[in-house]
């Protein structure tokens, strides 16, 4: 069984706002401005968020998407143990992608969710 993968800007949380399943916060760096106990996290994927040089290329650039979201594929394509960490969390149920990016159409998670949604199985 999986579950659905679910979107989540980490400062909506600290607002109070609730996310379903398990809270899976997948950028490299922490959230600016949000306490540790604000996210309530299950796990912090580290190693699956896009690496520092491609981050900084891309600077949300909406105009750089879809090179982004190649790329990106790429890096993912090399960072099995990663995604497969990531891909037992969804087999379990439900689970929330957590990121810090204001732009909510154009960030890893977005570009995440997509490819977990293709590799699950």
């Amino acid at each position: 069984m999986s579950g659905k993968i679910h979107l989540c800007r980490a400062y909506d949380l600290k607002d109070g706002a609730k996310a379903p399943g398990a809270h899976l916060l997948v950028d490299r760096i922490w959230p600016r401005g949000v306490a540790k106990e604000d996210l309530e996290l299950d796990a912090w994927l580290k190693d699956i968020a896009p690496s520092d040089d491609l981050r900084k290329w891309f600077d949300h650039d909406a105009d750089k998407w879809d090179e982004f979201r190649k790329r990106y594929r790429d890096e993912l394509d090399e960072a099995s143990d990663a995604v497969e960490e990531a891909l037992k969390w969804v087999r379990k149920g439900a689970v929330t992608l957590i990121y810090g990016a204001k732009d909510e159409e154009h960030n890893q998670a977005v570009a995440l969710r997509d490819y977990l949604n293709e590799k699950r199985d």
